[in-house]
């Protein structure tokens, strides 16, 4: 992409995230209000779970999201699993169940598992979009510890912002392996643009929405 087609593109998908986070937050806020109100009457400790991510050219920063996990709880099994699926290259998602997501973890609470399964769970992220820290469409924001085990034929995909949603949320996120949805995000940083986010954007609509449906 030339450079000033990029800088375009760039001040587009700022403008894009800007105006797109601020409606959905203001649209949305019923709803988030009530799902914060559930989250701390379901289970002990707060309604929003804040954790570090790796952002744009390796810069972290802090992550926002509705808890789903009772509080106090070991990463270890999380850990295992992502270490397991990028050893094991058949490894696959669960129906209804993102990569990078256990199925059945035992350490969600009742309500975290209707809320990781509607990703409503994800729109808290609203705000780091906001913020600058993430964009609506841009691979997966990763923890530390899993940028580490990226370093080398991943690296491209910290030269974008990292998203709430992107390419690989949106081409059969059930039923790919951890390397099928690191390699999605290789494809979206070298195709990206304003048109593409604003198709992968529908098209997440369209999923989530499934989703709903099926529950």
């Amino acid at each position: 992409m030339a450079r000033r087609q990029r800088l375009g593109y760039t001040v587009a998908k700022r403008v894009l995230d800007l105006v797109g986070a601020a409606v959905l937050l203001v649209l949305l806020s019923p709803l988030l209000a009530l799902v914060a109100l559930l989250v701390r009457a379901g289970s002990t400790g707060p309604a929003l779970f804040r954790q570090t991510r790796v952002g744009r050219d390796g810069r972290p920063f802090t992550m926002v999201k509705f808890r789903t996990m009772k509080t106090g709880c070991s990463d270890v099994l999380h850990r295992e699993y992502v270490k397991r699926l990028l050893e094991e290259d058949t490894a696959v998602a669960t129906p209804a169940t993102p990569v990078f997501k256990l199925d059945d973890d035992p350490r969600l609470t009742s309500l975290g598992k209707l809320l990781r399964r509607t990703s409503i769970d994800e729109l808290p992220q609203l705000f780091n979009v906001l913020r600058g820290d993430m964009s609506l469409v841009g691979p997966r924001p990763v923890l530390p510890w899993e940028r580490e085990l990226l370093r080398g034929e991943y690296d491209d995909r910290f030269s974008v912002p990292p998203g709430m949603t992107g390419l690989w949320q949106t081409s059969g996120r059930s039923t790919l392996t951890m390397r099928q949805a690191l390699e999605l995000d290789l494809q979206y940083v070298r195709r990206c643009g304003f048109l593409l986010d604003l198709r992968l954007l529908l098209l997440t609509v369209r999923t989530v929405l499934r989703v709903g449906d099926a529950g």
